[in-house]
């Protein structure tokens, strides 16, 4: 047990650094290829394990391997002790859409990790519903899959998880192999108050479990899973290239949907934060999406880079979006918002958004207990 934790956090780790040091290299490389001054590049966080300076841009490997940073000249306002020549070579200084373009370019860059994860999963075999893969297709391995669990229904209480492919309903008296969803909606009713047996495929590894249905709001015996037909879809790379660019262009849609529907029901005191996780709650969706084969966690890694991309597009301080609005609060009145200025909401900003982390860190581990 306390080694699949470990491994969890480990890939977790591994995730992190690597789509957010893709974020931070969006920036760098448009930010080089715009003639703006890098001064560091880094991986992790301080404190330094090692350092190597390649023209004017340090290089550094830090031991706190949560991600990376780069420190771009000029970014946070004019110094005044530069030359004259460092000046025409500072962020603040350049054209605001090159500003922009900077700013953007990380968000750019998780967009095309994930469409690159996602095409390389249609390569490979990537899981897909029956119903919503491209005409034509062939679909391989098809299961009656768990596509979401009710929390605390018979479902969740006997230990199934979305993924779970579902292989056999069994009383003592009766049993069903499992062909359809409507398969198991019958069995289900058939024996409502009845122990049932329930066989099914987790990975590779065949597990079983038994529930008890209730009746649903809507007065049904249910037990509390919503199910699909999924298969694995294989695509020539001309294919897969394309359906990867769909998927990804509408997991974002939704992603931006989903955030946008949040906060709003946030500023009237209506939103459920038991739906929000934050690290710890992902260390165990991880190691969820791992037990289910290499294709699922790739899935789930683009999931996490596509969700890392809005987050930093919202318009609010210490975000990619903030300073995006800073440049568009500048363009309208027509003069630099004061760096103090700018630096300090940033700054307030970000205690904010640690603020919330912890408050969202706190609500996972109560989640466990």
């Amino acid at each position: 047990m306390w080694y699949d934790g470990f491994m969890s956090i480990i890939i977790f780790i591994v995730i992190l650094l690597v789509l957010v040091v893709s974020h931070e290299f969006g920036h760098f490389i448009v930010a080089k290829k715009s003639g703006i001054r890098v001064d560091e590049f880094s991986f992790g966080f301080p404190p330094k394990i090692y350092g190597k300076k390649v023209g004017e841009t340090t290089y550094n490997l830090n031991a706190l391997p949560f991600g990376g940073y780069v420190k771009i000249f000029g970014e946070n306002g004019d110094d005044p002790d530069v030359s004259e020549e460092d000046k025409k070579r500072s962020f603040v200084n350049k054209p605001r859409y090159i500003q922009a373009a900077v700013l953007v370019a990380g968000v750019v860059m998780n967009f095309l990790v994930a469409w690159l994860l996602l095409s390389v999963g249609f390569m490979s075999g990537l899981p897909s519903s029956v119903s919503m893969a491209p005409s034509g297709s062939n679909i391989d391995n098809r299961y009656i899959t768990v596509t979401n669990v009710v929390k605390s229904s018979p479902a969740e209480i006997g230990g199934l998880k979305t993924g779970d492919k579902l292989l056999k309903l069994v009383t003592p008296k009766d049993y069903t192999e499992v062909s359809s969803a409507e398969s198991v909606q019958y069995f289900v009713k058939k024996h409502a108050g009845e122990s049932i047996k329930i066989e099914y495929l987790r990975g590779k590894e065949n597990k079983e479990t038994e529930v008890t249905p209730i009746n649903n709001k809507e007065g049904v015996p249910a037990i509390g899973i919503a199910m699909d037909t999924i298969g694995t879809l294989k695509l020539p790379i001309h294919k897969a290239v394309w359906e990867g660019l769909k998927l990804t262009t509408d997991i974002t849609i939704s992603t931006a949907v989903g955030f946008y529907n949040l906060i709003s029901q946030a500023v009237v005191g209506k939103a459920d934060m038991s739906s929000v996780t934050g690290p710890v709650g992902i260390v165990g969706v991880v190691g969820d999406a791992a037990s289910f084969g290499f294709i699922y966690l790739l899935s789930f890694t683009a999931l996490i880079s596509i969700n890392l991309a809005v987050i930093n597009l919202l318009p609010f301080p210490a975000l990619d979006g903030g300073r995006l609005l800073f440049l568009l609060i500048e363009k309208i009145k027509g003069s630099r918002i004061k760096p103090e200025i700018g630096n300090l909401i940033n700054m307030i900003g970000f205690g904010l958004l640690m603020v919330l982390m912890v408050f969202i860190t706190y609500h996972d581990i109560v989640k466990l207990f």
